[in-house]
């Protein structure tokens, strides 16, 4: 595969080693993910992926004795794990959604508006237009417009998803990661979804996990698969699932193990 020019990096992840206390779940990972892309991970269940996107932003820190026990991660070109990166200013610039919507207990328009507001923004017309913009980007605005002052529990699954996707993308960060965004949702409102994701992908760098190999052949520009810790095979996606490296990749995606 074609490894992208240094300025078309979004990611570049070098010789990562993880671990959980005295159980490793990364082995010498290394890719560079680009810009402007959607990046699939599959794998079966306890492979590292969900892991190694949780480097990305540093949610890893939050669990006791988890850490990156070799190697690097580097987004724009700075160590993210170095004492002078702040975690706070980084998980502003690498937004994520859940697997799970979870929606705050607040009105449509004040989850939006949350980390606008932990950021120090308070002026209200600024805060009305990103809240507007971002409820568009996300394909909600037209549903919800007339009841941003309702609870966010007030809407359907898919509605709170893409109201999750309009949070993460109100702090104008960088990337976007996505751990299995629609695993909980119906046909119907995944295809909605995989839609907006799409979409998105002209203005930030996506990283999504994923059960689905049809969702990661309908959305991603490249597939890495992870097997057992290691990343296994990583490729352009028609490339992944037409004609893979490797024959445990290929077993995988046809459904003979995971």
């Amino acid at each position: 595969m074609e490894n992208p020019s240094e300025n078309q990096v979004a990611i570049d992840v070098r010789d990562v080693d993880f671990s959980y206390g005295n159980s490793v779940a990364l082995k010498g990972v290394n890719m560079t993910i680009p810009r402007n892309e959607i990046t699939a991970f599959i794998g079966p269940s306890g492979c590292g992926k969900s892991t190694l996107l949780r480097c990305f932003n540093r949610m890893n820190d939050l669990i006791p004795g988890a850490r990156v026990s070799r190697g690097g991660i580097w987004i724009d070109g700075i160590e993210i794990h170095s004492p002078d990166v702040d975690g706070v200013e980084l998980r502003r610039r690498v937004g994520m959604v859940f697997q799970k919507s979870n929606p705050f207990p607040r009105s449509i328009y004040e989850n939006v508006a949350y980390g606008l507001r932990i950021l120090g923004e308070r002026c209200k017309n600024t805060l009305d237009g990103i809240v507007e913009k971002s409820l568009r980007g996300a394909a909600l605005w037209d549903e919800v417009k007339d009841r941003l002052d309702e609870s966010a529990y007030g809407l359907s699954g898919g509605q709170q998803q893409r109201l999750c996707i309009a949070r993460a993308t109100a702090t104008d960060p960088e990337i976007i990661l996505m751990d299995e965004p629609c695993s909980a949702l119906d046909p119907i409102a995944t295809a909605r979804v995989e839609e907006l994701i799409l979409g998105l992908k002209q203005q930030f760098t996506i990283v999504i996990v994923t059960h689905n190999m049809q969702q990661a052949s309908r959305v991603s520009d490249r597939t890495a698969f992870f097997y057992l810790g290691e990343l296994e095979e990583y490729d352009f996606t028609d490339k992944i699932f037409t004609k893979p490296a490797k024959q445990r990749t290929e077993e995988y995606i046809t459904g003979r193990f995971g």
